[in-house]
């Protein structure tokens, strides 16, 4: 008798700003796309199946995020490009319905009040800082940490240049979506660098959300958080939420960052790095961590 075929798991990638030439938008995640899309079991049957697109304005909410409950998707990766204006009301219930469906989430932001209208997300909205909404509940972060780009404020973690990598700390048990059975040292090394990455933490009394990467300053030495994951668990209605990650910066994802030759918007003025170019480990750790988060979301 032949064998059901297991259905490809439905990841969504989604911005959270409407398609522009000259911004971050969707197509700027090709690499992230087509790698996710090209993974497949022994028998060469995809295990993915990806949509991307970018955040439709039509007065209330985006035609898919205010609906995403009653999609068949099973994964949102949501890069939140916004600083404020991006997500409504409706999309945020559209959202918190579909985690509470059991959907996975992977969030993403960067600097300063960029990504700052996930706030209304379950648990997700509670891990991001920001610097008007959510700030870091330790005050002392409440400083710039990049003194290059000075127009932006904090949070704004320098972790290297775009087109540089940097080592990343793991945070003891060290968890599943760190691991990689290809490095000698059994598990993921190596991240995008950033100028200027977001402020996440783990809150207090939130049992379920835990850090497990750290990065480090290099203008100021300072570590801080790179990722939070947050586990399944039962909301006051009985619900078993979706499980959920963090990523400190969007930076980690995006084509620029992973190849700088893809090009990026004009507005960004940093000289850029090639360290991810000379380094082929760093682009094999974070496609193994892509790789693991989206089978983690997914169970």
């Amino acid at each position: 008798m032949a064998q059901v075929m297991a259905k490809p798991i439905r990841i969504l990638l989604q911005t959270t700003i409407p398609t522009t030439e000259d911004d971050w938008s969707i197509f700027r995640f090709s690499m992230l796309q087509d790698y996710l899309a090209s993974i497949k079991d022994e028998a060469g049957n995809s295990l993915f199946e990806v949509t991307g697109r970018d955040y439709e304005p039509n007065g209330v909410g985006d035609p898919v995020l205010s609906t995403l409950d009653k999609s068949d998707f099973d994964e949102l990766w949501l890069f939140a490009l916004d600083v404020g204006d991006g997500l409504t009301e409706k999309d945020i219930a559209g959202i918190n319905a579909f985690r509470q469906r059991g959907g996975g989430i992977l969030t993403t932001r960067d600097h300063q009040d960029m990504g700052c209208s996930m706030c209304g997300l379950i648990d997700i909205g509670d891990v991001h800082y920001f610097n008007t909404k959510n700030p870091d509940p330790d005050e002392s972060r409440w400083s710039r940490d990049d003194s290059y780009t000075t127009y932006i404020s904090w949070p704004n973690y320098h972790s290297g240049a775009n087109g540089d990598y940097q080592k990343i700390t793991i945070v003891e048990p060290i968890h599943e979506v760190l691991k990689n059975p290809n490095s000698a040292s059994g598990y993921i090394e190596f991240f995008p660098a950033h100028p200027h990455e977001g402020g996440i933490g783990a809150p207090l009394g939130n049992e379920n959300a835990r850090v497990i990467a750290l990065g480090k300053s290099l203008v100021t030495g300072r570590k801080f958080n790179l990722l939070v994951v947050i586990d399944h668990h039962q909301d006051a209605q009985g619900n078993r939420l979706g499980r959920a990650v963090a990523n400190s910066s969007f930076h980690h994802l995006v084509d620029y960052n992973w190849d700088i030759e893809k090009g990026c918007p004009t507005f960004v003025d940093e000289a850029p790095g090639d360290a991810m170019k000379k380094e082929p480990r760093a682009l094999e750790d974070i496609k193994t961590y892509v790789r693991n988060v989206a089978f983690w979301l997914a169970n």
